[in-house]
């Protein structure tokens, strides 16, 4: 695991993109304060940049680095949560323009799988993570299901073994305007 976390950061650190295992599906990321890796990866799967992407971060510290106020009730969730949980933040500072929506908003998760939070923690800053499909494809549950064409057009490849992996997307909530937690894929 040393190795491929090794070969990844220099991926990453050089704009460039890699498919890897997650808590959830397999994904294809980058580097989520790079506007020009980001846009990649909207070209690798052809989607379009108005549709926005999961960010990973390592733990609360390094999102309290790009979510300026995090609200209560979100932390007290997250703590009792048993499954991946994305959330949807008002307002995020030093993320690439390309992954914040147009409302401000953008898609955070902190990661539970030993890879990714790994590679996370050395890198220094959080990673786009997006389905491993072309868009409009069914999201890949296992390696094999990858589109070999999308392996090509990665830059890099971590095949682990996909012990910690749900196989399913990770729930998504977010605050409404009466401060609820609202759930918007469960």
């Amino acid at each position: 695991m040393r190795t491929k976390i090794k070969n990844a950061l220099e991926i990453l650190a050089d704009k460039g993109t890699i498919i890897y295992p997650t808590d959830t599906i397999y994904g294809l990321g980058c580097d989520a304060t790079n506007a020009e890796a980001v846009e990649k990866i909207y070209k690798i799967k052809n989607r379009p940049d108005s549709k926005s992407l999961i960010i990973l971060v390592d733990g609360m510290e390094m999102l309290q680095k790009y979510i300026a106020t995090i609200p209560e009730r979100i932390e007290k969730f997250l703590e009792t949560a048993t499954k991946p949980t994305t959330v949807i933040y008002k307002d995020p500072v030093g993320l690439a323009s390309n992954v914040v929506a147009s409302d401000n908003t953008v898609a955070i998760r902190i990661v539970q799988n030993e890879f990714c939070r790994a590679l996370i923690r050395e890198f220094g800053k959080p990673i786009v993570s997006t389905s491993a499909n072309f868009s409009g494809s069914p999201s890949p549950a296992t390696f094999d299901e990858i589109d070999t064409l999308l392996l090509k057009k990665a830059d890099y490849i971590v095949n682990l073994p996909a012990t910690e992996t749900r196989k399913t997307a990770s729930q998504i909530i977010r605050l409404n305007n009466l401060g609820e937690i609202e759930f918007l894929r469960k």
